[in-house]
Protein backbone atom coordinates (compact mmCIF):
# COMPACT_ATOMS: atom_id res chain seq x y z
CA UNK A 1 0.00 0.00 0.00
CA UNK A 2 0.85 3.52 -0.92
CA UNK A 3 -0.63 6.83 0.77
CA UNK A 4 -0.42 9.77 -0.92
CA UNK A 5 -1.44 13.05 0.54
CA UNK A 6 -5.38 12.26 0.14
CA UNK A 7 -5.79 9.26 -0.82
CA UNK A 8 -4.86 5.41 -0.60
CA UNK A 9 -3.35 3.15 -3.07
CA UNK A 10 -4.14 -0.84 -2.45
CA UNK A 11 -2.23 -3.18 -4.11
CA UNK A 12 -1.12 -5.77 -1.54
CA UNK A 13 -3.25 -8.72 -0.32
CA UNK A 14 -3.25 -7.59 3.30
CA UNK A 15 -3.68 -4.02 2.45
CA UNK A 16 -7.04 -4.64 0.57
CA UNK A 17 -7.55 -6.62 4.03
CA UNK A 18 -7.03 -3.75 6.19
CA UNK A 19 -9.34 -1.50 4.07
CA UNK A 20 -11.98 -3.80 3.49
CA UNK A 21 -12.27 -4.26 7.61
CA UNK A 22 -12.24 -0.63 8.04
CA UNK A 23 -15.39 0.31 5.61
CA UNK A 24 -16.97 -3.03 6.31
CA UNK A 25 -19.53 -0.97 9.32
CA UNK A 26 -20.32 2.01 6.61
CA UNK A 27 -23.55 2.46 5.63
CA UNK A 28 -22.60 3.53 2.03
CA UNK A 29 -19.70 3.89 -0.72
CA UNK A 30 -19.03 5.63 -3.40
CA UNK A 31 -17.20 3.59 -6.05
CA UNK A 32 -15.71 3.90 -9.72
CA UNK A 33 -14.38 1.63 -12.10
CA UNK A 34 -11.82 1.99 -14.73
CA UNK A 35 -11.34 -0.56 -17.59
CA UNK A 36 -10.60 -1.52 -21.06
CA UNK A 37 -12.85 -3.47 -23.31
CA UNK A 38 -11.29 -2.13 -26.70
CA UNK A 39 -9.67 -5.84 -27.15
CA UNK A 40 -12.06 -7.80 -25.86
CA UNK A 41 -15.75 -8.97 -25.27
CA UNK A 42 -16.08 -8.52 -21.58
CA UNK A 43 -14.70 -5.62 -19.76
CA UNK A 44 -11.62 -5.98 -18.18
CA UNK A 45 -11.10 -4.14 -14.48
CA UNK A 46 -8.47 -2.37 -13.87
CA UNK A 47 -8.62 -0.27 -10.98
CA UNK A 48 -11.88 0.14 -8.27
CA UNK A 49 -11.66 3.29 -6.42
CA UNK A 50 -13.73 3.73 -2.89
CA UNK A 51 -13.92 6.67 -1.01
CA UNK A 52 -16.58 7.71 2.14
CA UNK A 53 -16.15 11.10 3.83
CA UNK A 54 -13.47 10.09 5.78
CA UNK A 55 -11.34 8.13 3.40
CA UNK A 56 -10.42 7.38 -0.25
CA UNK A 57 -8.85 4.60 -1.86
CA UNK A 58 -8.00 3.51 -5.23
CA UNK A 59 -6.85 -0.58 -5.87
CA UNK A 60 -5.46 -1.91 -8.02
CA UNK A 61 -6.75 -4.99 -9.13
CA UNK A 62 -4.15 -5.89 -11.46
CA UNK A 63 -1.80 -6.56 -9.05
CA UNK A 64 -4.07 -8.36 -6.10
CA UNK A 65 -4.44 -12.58 -6.49
CA UNK A 66 -8.13 -12.49 -5.29
CA UNK A 67 -10.82 -9.65 -4.50
CA UNK A 68 -13.03 -11.64 -2.32
CA UNK A 69 -12.49 -8.92 0.68
CA UNK A 70 -13.34 -6.70 -1.82
CA UNK A 71 -15.79 -8.63 -3.34
CA UNK A 72 -17.86 -9.30 0.27
CA UNK A 73 -17.81 -5.74 0.69
CA UNK A 74 -19.35 -4.44 -2.39
CA UNK A 75 -22.08 -7.49 -2.27
CA UNK A 76 -22.79 -6.26 1.70
CA UNK A 77 -26.86 -5.63 0.96
CA UNK A 78 -26.47 -3.54 4.39
CA UNK A 79 -24.12 -0.97 2.50
CA UNK A 80 -25.52 1.49 -0.27
CA UNK A 81 -23.16 1.51 -3.16
CA UNK A 82 -23.00 4.93 -4.86
CA UNK A 83 -22.27 5.62 -8.30
CA UNK A 84 -22.54 7.58 -11.30
CA UNK A 85 -23.90 6.45 -14.86
CA UNK A 86 -23.59 2.97 -12.66
CA UNK A 87 -24.58 0.33 -15.83
CA UNK A 88 -21.13 0.36 -17.13
CA UNK A 89 -20.16 -0.38 -13.41
CA UNK A 90 -22.68 -2.87 -13.10
CA UNK A 91 -22.30 -5.06 -15.83
CA UNK A 92 -18.39 -5.37 -14.24
CA UNK A 93 -19.66 -6.61 -11.47
CA UNK A 94 -22.03 -8.63 -12.86
CA UNK A 95 -19.15 -10.92 -14.92
CA UNK A 96 -17.17 -10.42 -12.03
CA UNK A 97 -19.86 -12.95 -10.28
CA UNK A 98 -22.71 -13.66 -12.06
CA UNK A 99 -24.53 -10.97 -9.75
CA UNK A 100 -25.29 -7.65 -9.08
CA UNK A 101 -24.17 -5.82 -5.81
CA UNK A 102 -27.22 -4.20 -3.94
CA UNK A 103 -28.80 -1.64 -2.95
CA UNK A 104 -27.50 1.01 -5.45
CA UNK A 105 -27.61 4.79 -5.69
CA UNK A 106 -27.23 6.29 -8.85
CA UNK A 107 -26.56 10.42 -8.79
CA UNK A 108 -27.13 10.56 -12.32
CA UNK A 109 -30.65 9.13 -12.38
CA UNK A 110 -31.09 11.22 -8.85
CA UNK A 111 -29.78 14.34 -10.92
CA UNK A 112 -32.54 14.13 -13.15
CA UNK A 113 -35.39 14.08 -10.36
CA UNK A 114 -33.75 17.75 -9.38
CA UNK A 115 -34.13 19.17 -12.80
CA UNK A 116 -30.73 18.50 -13.96
CA UNK A 117 -29.78 17.65 -17.70
CA UNK A 118 -30.40 14.00 -18.90
CA UNK A 119 -27.19 11.76 -19.21
CA UNK A 120 -25.26 14.46 -17.05
CA UNK A 121 -21.70 13.68 -16.58
CA UNK A 122 -19.95 13.06 -13.25
CA UNK A 123 -17.62 16.08 -14.13
CA UNK A 124 -20.75 18.39 -14.97
CA UNK A 125 -22.59 17.24 -11.98
CA UNK A 126 -19.66 18.27 -10.01
CA UNK A 127 -19.12 21.64 -11.39
CA UNK A 128 -22.67 22.37 -11.08
CA UNK A 129 -23.10 21.44 -7.46
CA UNK A 130 -19.52 21.72 -5.40
CA UNK A 131 -18.39 24.62 -7.70
CA UNK A 132 -15.36 22.33 -8.91
CA UNK A 133 -13.59 22.01 -12.38
CA UNK A 134 -12.34 18.19 -13.00
CA UNK A 135 -9.39 17.86 -15.07
CA UNK A 136 -10.71 14.77 -17.51
CA UNK A 137 -7.31 14.62 -19.17
CA UNK A 138 -6.82 10.69 -18.71
CA UNK A 139 -10.44 9.78 -19.77
CA UNK A 140 -8.82 7.89 -22.31
CA UNK A 141 -5.78 6.41 -20.45
CA UNK A 142 -4.71 3.04 -20.71
CA UNK A 143 -5.39 1.65 -17.27
CA UNK A 144 -3.88 -1.56 -17.77
CA UNK A 145 -0.78 0.04 -18.12
CA UNK A 146 1.30 -0.31 -15.38
CA UNK A 147 3.16 1.39 -13.14
CA UNK A 148 -0.04 3.80 -13.07
CA UNK A 149 0.91 7.11 -13.26
CA UNK A 150 0.60 9.95 -9.95
CA UNK A 151 -1.42 12.29 -12.03
CA UNK A 152 -3.73 9.15 -13.42
CA UNK A 153 -4.39 8.42 -9.95
CA UNK A 154 -5.46 11.32 -8.89
CA UNK A 155 -7.85 11.23 -11.37
CA UNK A 156 -9.03 7.85 -10.55
CA UNK A 157 -8.97 9.25 -7.01
CA UNK A 158 -10.97 12.66 -7.69
CA UNK A 159 -14.05 9.92 -9.60
CA UNK A 160 -14.97 8.84 -6.25
CA UNK A 161 -14.23 11.65 -3.71
CA UNK A 162 -16.47 14.15 -5.15
CA UNK A 163 -18.88 11.25 -5.47
CA UNK A 164 -18.73 11.28 -1.67
CA UNK A 165 -19.83 15.08 -1.19
CA UNK A 166 -22.30 14.41 -4.12
CA UNK A 167 -24.40 12.15 -2.21
CA UNK A 168 -25.21 13.46 1.04
CA UNK A 169 -26.56 16.23 -1.14
CA UNK A 170 -28.62 14.78 -3.41
CA UNK A 171 -30.17 12.15 -0.94
CA UNK A 172 -30.88 14.97 1.24
CA UNK A 173 -32.41 17.19 -1.21
CA UNK A 174 -34.64 14.25 -2.47
CA UNK A 175 -36.00 13.66 0.60
CA UNK A 176 -36.74 17.12 1.30
CA UNK A 177 -38.95 17.30 -1.91
CA UNK A 178 -40.14 13.82 -1.01
CA UNK A 179 -38.88 12.47 -4.33
CA UNK A 180 -36.09 10.23 -2.69
CA UNK A 181 -38.73 7.22 -2.76
CA UNK A 182 -39.25 8.20 -6.73
CA UNK A 183 -35.83 6.56 -7.36
CA UNK A 184 -36.49 3.18 -5.87
CA UNK A 185 -38.29 1.46 -9.25
CA UNK A 186 -35.40 2.79 -11.30
CA UNK A 187 -32.45 1.45 -8.78
CA UNK A 188 -34.31 -1.90 -9.04
CA UNK A 189 -34.33 -2.02 -12.62
CA UNK A 190 -30.64 -0.83 -12.78
CA UNK A 191 -29.92 -4.25 -10.77
CA UNK A 192 -32.21 -6.82 -12.83
CA UNK A 193 -29.53 -9.26 -14.33
CA UNK A 194 -31.71 -9.75 -16.92
CA UNK A 195 -30.41 -5.98 -18.12
CA UNK A 196 -26.71 -7.16 -18.29
CA UNK A 197 -27.03 -10.83 -20.13
CA UNK A 198 -27.00 -10.51 -24.09
CA UNK A 199 -29.32 -13.52 -25.53
CA UNK A 200 -27.44 -14.91 -28.87
CA UNK A 201 -31.02 -14.86 -30.15
CA UNK A 202 -31.41 -11.14 -29.97
CA UNK A 203 -28.62 -9.71 -31.03
CA UNK A 204 -30.09 -9.81 -34.95
CA UNK A 205 -31.67 -6.46 -33.10
CA UNK A 206 -28.89 -4.48 -32.63
CA UNK A 207 -27.87 -4.53 -35.90
CA UNK A 208 -28.04 -1.80 -37.46
CA UNK A 209 -30.03 -2.42 -40.99
CA UNK A 210 -31.61 -4.89 -39.84
CA UNK A 211 -34.91 -4.19 -40.64
CA UNK A 212 -34.01 -3.75 -44.60
CA UNK A 213 -34.35 -7.65 -44.92
CA UNK A 214 -36.78 -9.61 -45.15
CA UNK A 215 -37.66 -13.96 -45.41
CA UNK A 216 -34.72 -16.46 -45.82
CA UNK A 217 -32.02 -13.11 -46.20
CA UNK A 218 -33.50 -12.28 -42.55
CA UNK A 219 -32.66 -15.38 -41.16
CA UNK A 220 -29.36 -15.80 -42.26
CA UNK A 221 -29.04 -12.35 -40.40
CA UNK A 222 -30.34 -13.36 -37.48
CA UNK A 223 -28.34 -16.73 -37.45
CA UNK A 224 -25.21 -14.81 -38.31
CA UNK A 225 -25.91 -12.29 -35.62
CA UNK A 226 -26.24 -15.11 -32.94
CA UNK A 227 -23.16 -17.16 -34.24
CA UNK A 228 -21.10 -13.69 -33.83
CA UNK A 229 -22.28 -13.02 -30.54
CA UNK A 230 -21.51 -16.91 -29.08
CA UNK A 231 -18.34 -16.78 -31.12
CA UNK A 232 -16.90 -13.55 -29.88
CA UNK A 233 -18.28 -14.25 -26.36
CA UNK A 234 -15.82 -17.69 -26.30
CA UNK A 235 -13.26 -15.98 -27.38
CA UNK A 236 -13.16 -12.86 -25.55
CA UNK A 237 -12.91 -10.49 -28.44
CA UNK A 238 -14.77 -7.52 -29.45
CA UNK A 239 -17.41 -8.60 -31.62
CA UNK A 240 -17.18 -6.32 -34.40
CA UNK A 241 -13.46 -7.86 -34.88
CA UNK A 242 -15.38 -10.90 -36.28
CA UNK A 243 -17.61 -8.92 -38.59
CA UNK A 244 -18.75 -5.91 -38.35
CA UNK A 245 -23.07 -4.65 -38.96
CA UNK A 246 -22.39 -4.26 -42.46
CA UNK A 247 -20.67 -7.33 -43.03
CA UNK A 248 -23.79 -9.02 -41.50
CA UNK A 249 -25.41 -7.35 -43.94
CA UNK A 250 -23.79 -8.12 -47.03
CA UNK A 251 -23.32 -11.83 -45.90
CA UNK A 252 -27.58 -11.83 -46.36
CA UNK A 253 -28.34 -10.15 -49.01
CA UNK A 254 -25.44 -11.46 -51.32
CA UNK A 255 -25.58 -15.50 -49.90
CA UNK A 256 -22.57 -16.23 -50.49
CA UNK A 257 -21.85 -20.45 -51.36
CA UNK A 258 -18.33 -20.77 -51.15
CA UNK A 259 -14.60 -18.94 -49.54
CA UNK A 260 -14.28 -17.32 -53.12
CA UNK A 261 -17.41 -15.63 -52.64
CA UNK A 262 -16.71 -15.12 -49.44
CA UNK A 263 -13.25 -12.88 -50.44
CA UNK A 264 -14.97 -10.84 -52.50
CA UNK A 265 -17.52 -8.79 -49.53
CA UNK A 266 -15.87 -5.80 -48.97
CA UNK A 267 -14.21 -5.32 -45.11
CA UNK A 268 -14.50 -8.83 -44.62
CA UNK A 269 -10.84 -9.62 -42.79
CA UNK A 270 -9.25 -12.35 -44.82
CA UNK A 271 -7.89 -14.08 -41.44
CA UNK A 272 -11.64 -14.50 -40.34
CA UNK A 273 -12.24 -15.88 -43.30
CA UNK A 274 -9.51 -18.71 -43.35
CA UNK A 275 -10.75 -19.10 -39.89
CA UNK A 276 -14.55 -19.54 -39.19
CA UNK A 277 -15.01 -19.32 -43.51
CA UNK A 278 -16.67 -22.74 -43.19
CA UNK A 279 -18.62 -21.85 -40.60
CA UNK A 280 -20.10 -19.00 -42.29
CA UNK A 281 -20.86 -20.84 -45.37
CA UNK A 282 -22.57 -23.57 -43.28
CA UNK A 283 -25.15 -21.00 -41.05
CA UNK A 284 -26.06 -19.23 -44.25
CA UNK A 285 -26.68 -22.45 -46.57
CA UNK A 286 -28.84 -24.15 -43.58
CA UNK A 287 -30.26 -20.57 -42.86
CA UNK A 288 -32.30 -20.58 -45.71
CA UNK A 289 -34.56 -23.37 -44.85
CA UNK A 290 -35.83 -21.00 -42.05
CA UNK A 291 -38.62 -18.97 -41.78
CA UNK A 292 -37.08 -15.58 -39.76
CA UNK A 293 -38.01 -14.85 -35.78
CA UNK A 294 -40.14 -12.51 -35.30
CA UNK A 295 -40.18 -9.12 -33.11
CA UNK A 296 -40.26 -9.63 -29.79
CA UNK A 297 -43.45 -8.62 -28.41
CA UNK A 298 -41.23 -5.02 -26.27
CA UNK A 299 -40.61 -4.35 -30.38
CA UNK A 300 -43.97 -4.81 -31.44
CA UNK A 301 -44.74 -1.08 -31.55
CA UNK A 302 -41.90 0.21 -33.13
CA UNK A 303 -43.83 1.84 -35.99
CA UNK A 304 -46.46 4.48 -35.67
CA UNK A 305 -49.48 4.24 -37.69
CA UNK A 306 -50.04 6.72 -40.15
CA UNK A 307 -52.12 9.64 -38.53
CA UNK A 308 -50.96 9.56 -35.10
CA UNK A 309 -47.98 11.39 -34.72
CA UNK A 310 -50.24 14.49 -34.10
CA UNK A 311 -51.51 12.33 -30.37
CA UNK A 312 -48.07 11.89 -30.10
CA UNK A 313 -46.91 15.36 -30.27
CA UNK A 314 -50.28 16.33 -28.25
CA UNK A 315 -48.84 13.93 -25.27
CA UNK A 316 -45.06 15.64 -25.32
CA UNK A 317 -46.38 18.87 -24.92
CA UNK A 318 -48.73 17.73 -22.19
CA UNK A 319 -45.14 15.97 -20.48
CA UNK A 320 -43.42 19.21 -21.04
CA UNK A 321 -46.16 21.07 -19.00
CA UNK A 322 -45.83 18.40 -16.64
CA UNK A 323 -41.66 18.48 -16.28
CA UNK A 324 -42.19 22.51 -16.25
CA UNK A 325 -45.09 22.72 -13.16
CA UNK A 326 -42.83 20.51 -11.02
CA UNK A 327 -38.94 21.25 -11.92
CA UNK A 328 -38.13 17.99 -14.07
CA UNK A 329 -36.48 17.49 -17.15
CA UNK A 330 -39.43 15.83 -19.45
CA UNK A 331 -37.14 13.20 -20.64
CA UNK A 332 -37.40 11.52 -17.13
CA UNK A 333 -41.19 11.57 -17.44
CA UNK A 334 -41.55 9.99 -20.67
CA UNK A 335 -39.53 9.83 -23.93
CA UNK A 336 -40.77 10.17 -27.83
CA UNK A 337 -40.70 6.19 -28.03
CA UNK A 338 -42.58 5.76 -24.94
CA UNK A 339 -45.15 7.53 -26.11
CA UNK A 340 -45.49 6.52 -29.03
CA UNK A 341 -45.83 3.26 -27.91
CA UNK A 342 -48.21 4.27 -25.16
CA UNK A 343 -50.64 5.77 -27.95
CA UNK A 344 -50.69 2.20 -30.21
CA UNK A 345 -52.17 0.51 -26.97
CA UNK A 346 -48.92 -0.55 -25.00
CA UNK A 347 -49.52 -0.33 -21.36
CA UNK A 348 -46.18 -1.68 -19.95
CA UNK A 349 -44.56 1.53 -20.79
CA UNK A 350 -42.21 3.42 -17.72
CA UNK A 351 -44.85 6.49 -17.69
CA UNK A 352 -47.44 3.86 -16.47
CA UNK A 353 -45.26 2.83 -14.10
CA UNK A 354 -44.91 4.00 -10.27
CA UNK A 355 -44.31 7.60 -9.67
CA UNK A 356 -44.53 8.66 -12.95
CA UNK A 357 -47.66 6.88 -13.55
CA UNK A 358 -48.70 9.24 -10.22
CA UNK A 359 -46.84 12.48 -11.79
CA UNK A 360 -48.09 12.33 -15.52
CA UNK A 361 -49.31 8.36 -16.59
CA UNK A 362 -53.01 9.12 -15.81
CA UNK A 363 -53.56 12.70 -17.18
CA UNK A 364 -51.76 11.38 -20.31
CA UNK A 365 -54.24 8.22 -20.43
CA UNK A 366 -57.35 10.86 -19.57
CA UNK A 367 -55.63 12.95 -23.06
CA UNK A 368 -55.98 9.87 -25.03
CA UNK A 369 -59.65 8.72 -23.35
CA UNK A 370 -60.54 12.29 -24.26
CA UNK A 371 -61.45 13.17 -20.84
CA UNK A 372 -58.71 16.27 -20.54
CA UNK A 373 -57.01 18.31 -23.14
CA UNK A 374 -54.46 21.62 -23.71
CA UNK A 375 -55.51 25.37 -23.33
CA UNK A 376 -53.42 28.63 -23.24
CA UNK A 377 -54.34 30.21 -19.89
CA UNK A 378 -52.99 33.92 -19.36
CA UNK A 379 -50.37 32.94 -21.85
CA UNK A 380 -49.20 29.42 -20.73
CA UNK A 381 -50.58 25.84 -21.83
CA UNK A 382 -52.59 24.04 -19.09
CA UNK A 383 -54.20 20.48 -19.32
CA UNK A 384 -57.78 20.73 -18.08
CA UNK A 385 -60.63 18.68 -17.86
CA UNK A 386 -62.38 17.95 -21.06
CA UNK A 387 -65.76 18.84 -19.22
Amino acid sequence: MTDSDDYLFINTPQALENLCDRLQGESWLAVDTEFLRESTYFPKLCLLQIATPQCVACIDVLALPELEPLVRLLYDQNITKVMHAARQDLEIFYHLRGALPQPVFDTQLAALLLGHAEQMSYAALVEALLDIHLNKAHTRADWSHRPLGAAQLHYAADDVRYLAQLYPMLRDKLEKMGRLSWLADDFAALTDPSQYVRSPKQAWLRVRGSQQLRGHRLATLQALAAWREQTARADDQPRNWLLRDENLLDLAKMQPVDKTALLRIRGINSHVIHKYGEDVLTIIEESKAHKPAPLPDEYAFSRLPVGQESIVELLLASVSVIGEQNTLNPSIIATRKELERLVQGDQTVHVLQGWRRKLAGETLLALLRGDAGLRVVDGAVRILDAN
